[in-house]
């Protein structure tokens, strides 16, 4: 027989539901993923203890390799930075934003070639991860290099991120020891070092938000030029190069002050995790550690072998990156995935463990979310290719090209004279055996394959350059807007 409902029934039902709206969602709130992203600037493939170099000691990074999925097959969305984080920010190709080149890129005013009227800016109208998941309640704050915009176009604090620390439009430092003369970064005490700066601010960040989600931005502005490091680092690696020499176990990655930088950077990512054990976080806290573009190799600076070249260049020396993802409970301690990836697969992956539903914020994307890689290194993602679309010159050795990776295979296709390589780059990682002529067939497919992908994000093309002059192409830094002016970058 039912019983009647009582005053005091109803009074405990009506205390319930007060206990539901005013508990329960502060509660869903603390269980949320926090998520870390550190992009490291000009950081070559190679440049780390747990991917082979004998030079470079990065105990953090091998120890963070060992607790979650190492991909051996991660690109960057762009051979060149500002193209790379927007890509990062929006989850979108940069053929399809239009911002294909760095802000605000070289002017070769004779080449063959005109690049478009591309984007110099990350336009208002994107949405970026930050404001993806600020309904969620998230905290965000953006820590060293922006490269998207000046003030006016809209600094990191326009596009979602709570606080900017260190982001202007520069796309490297005035000096990596105080003072640094970066205009949004208040300035350290005398020979402070910028690296141990921006680790100290994040750690500062995740303290003061250890009760809510997060989203913490780290794009380091290391190792980028100039390449200034801690002397006492320098003198270290430059005894160890030394020794090396003598026992004949030096590589060709042999630059010092690289080396040191490199260094500082594995120790703030100590700190970083440091101080995430302390505040009992590290159980819910994903860690994405990856790079912009290839290694720098104009100035020696590091070495991208066995992949040919480096920053600036068409090749996989300067697009394939690092990449490592520790999400606890999830990835399987040191395991390794050779699936290709993309930067805007990192957008995708964070929209799908924060959980956002705001419609805008996977509107348009075209990464995917590497959780089915994460789970199972061995699987596979539901897509055939990747793609780069890059109508620029670069003094890294890039002229105007477009490429693809289907699987084994890499087809460039070069927009001066519609040549095209292809590399099976299973057997050949090195790029140095062209194969287009001896695979027709092969190289016909993917090359249509290419066409079809730029037609569906409306890629801009180049055109022909009435004031081409073989006898004057030299690169030339853009003498236009902005502070980069006279940079190369």
């Amino acid at each position: 027989m039912p019983r009647c409902r009582t005053p005091l029934s109803i009074a405990g039902l009506f205390f319930a539901v007060i206990f539901t709206f005013a508990f329960a969602a502060p509660l869903r709130a603390a269980e949320k993923m926090n998520v870390i992203i550190i992009l490291v600037d000009d950081w070559g493939w190679t440049d780390a203890g747990y991917a082979g170099s004998k030079l470079y000691e990065t105990p953090h990074m091998d120890r963070l390799a060992a607790r979650g999925t190492r991909f051996t097959n991660a690109y960057a969305a762009c051979t060149v930075c500002s193209p790379t984080r927007a890509a990062m920010l929006t989850g979108k190709y940069p053929a399809r934003t239009h911002i294909t080149d760095w802000i605000h890129g070289h002017n070769k005013p004779n080449a063959k070639l005109k690049p478009p009227q591309w984007t110099e800016l990350l336009p208002r109208e994107e949405t970026t991860i930050a404001e993806a998941v600020k309904p969620l309640g998230y905290a965000t704050v953006h820590i060293g290099k922006w490269h998207l915009g000046d003030k006016n176009e809209g600094y990191p604090d326009a596009h979602g991120f709570d606080r900017n620390l260190g982001g202007y439009e520069r796309g490297q430092p005035p000096s990596y020891h105080a003072p640094y003369r970066i205009p949004t970064l208040e300035e350290g005490k005398p020979g402070e070092y910028l690296t141990d700066r921006e680790a100290s601010e994040a750690c500062k960040f995740i303290d003061a938000n250890r009760e809510k989600p997060f989203l913490l931005y780290l794009p380091h502005y290391c190792v980028h030029t100039p390449l200034q490091a801690k002397k006492e680092k320098v003198e270290k690696y430059q005894a160890k190069i030394a020794k090396m020499k003598e026992d004949g176990t030096l590589g060709k990655q042999q630059h010092a002050v690289y080396a040191a930088m490199i260094e500082s950077l594995d120790e703030a990512l100590g700190a970083i995790m440091a101080k995430l054990q302390e505040t009992k976080l590290a159980e819910r806290t994903v860690i994405f550690l990856t790079g912009d573009n290839g290694g720098l190799t104009l100035n020696k600076a590091t070495d991208n072998s066995p992949a040919r070249a480096g920053k600036g260049s068409a090749y996989e020396g300067g697009v394939r990156v690092p990449l490592v993802v520790y999400w606890p409970g999830v990835t399987k301690p040191g395991s390794v995935c050779d699936e290709p990836v993309i930067t805007q697969d990192i957008f995708a992956t964070a929209i799908e463990i924060t959980g956002t539903t705001d419609p805008r914020g996977s509107a348009g994307v075209d990464g995917l979310s590497l959780t089915p890689v994460l789970k199972d290194s061995s699987a596979k993602l539901n897509r055939d290719a990747i793609y780069w679309h890059y109508p620029h010159y670069h003094p890294g050795g890039a002229t105007p090209y477009a490429a693809i990776r289907a699987r084994d295979w890499k087809l460039i296709e070069w927009y001066e004279d519609d040549r095209v390589e292809l590399y099976n780059l299973i057997d050949d990682i090195g790029e140095s055996k062209d194969s287009a002529k001896a695979n027709p067939d092969k190289a016909a497919s993917l090359t249509k394959q290419l066409h079809a992908w730029q037609k569906s994000v409306g890629a801009q093309m180049p055109v022909p350059n009435p004031n081409h002059d073989p006898s004057g192409e030299t690169a030339k830094p853009d003498k236009g807007k902005g502070k980069n002016k006279g940079k190369v970058n």
